[in-house]
């Protein structure tokens, strides 16, 4: 049984954003995996990302039977929490009912993980968004990247495409991901975390 705390939004409406970098250089990046996953979500909710005026690209519709936004900051990573914001602003939503999805360097790659809340683990993205929300108090779906390989530095790995093998399972990880966030959305954080915090 799910509790109004345990839902984004407790049943109103639910603002979903995808962490990542603008551009078409920018595409196929570890970093943009926020983005990736929204375009998922997406073609779930049927229709196409229209510029807002909050600084993003958006799309309304229904997601897990829930009134759901989508929303891609049209800045960098390293400022989009000025859109994550001014979006909630926009639609009236408290940082209760933003759920930011990015990429994680500390998961495998192709894990899962789902919080309300908790640090930023270097993520300049997230820091942003915690700036302008003004509190840590969101949800975060943290799609796992994997660590870089050797010495290579973190800013640099997350700045590159998907390996091939990476590439070949990424439809699949991208799908689990959507298939996370309508659990949350449907069925709250606990229900969520217990069905996707297992396997990879």
């Amino acid at each position: 049984m799910t509790t109004p705390e345990d839902v984004p939004g407790a049943g109103e409406l639910v603002l979903l954003v995808g962490l990542g970098n603008p551009g078409p250089q920018y595409g196929g990046h570890r970093h943009n995996v926020g983005f990736l996953v929204l375009d998922e979500l997406a073609a779930r909710v049927g229709g196409k990302f229209k510029a807002h005026k909050a600084g993003a690209d958006v799309l309304e519709g229904r997601l897990a039977g829930e009134r759901v936004v989508l929303a891609k900051p049209r800045s960098f990573m390293n400022t989009s929490g000025g859109p994550v914001a001014g979006a909630a602003r926009f639609f009236k939503l408290p940082p209760s009912g933003v759920v930011v999805v990015h990429d994680e360097l500390d998961l495998p790659f192709g894990s899962v993980r789902l919080k309300l809340g908790g640090g930023e683990n270097g993520h300049n993205g997230l820091r942003s968004v915690t700036k302008s929300l003004g509190t840590k108090d969101y949800y975060r779906l943290r799609v796992g990247v994997g660590r870089p390989p050797g010495r290579m530095d973190a800013a640099d790995y997350v700045l590159r495409d998907f390996s091939l093998t990476e590439r070949k399972e990424l439809a699949f990880v991208l799908d689990r991901c959507a298939d996370a966030a309508e659990k949350l959305l449907r069925d709250g954080l606990a229900a969520a975390q217990n069905a996707f915090h297992t396997g990879p």
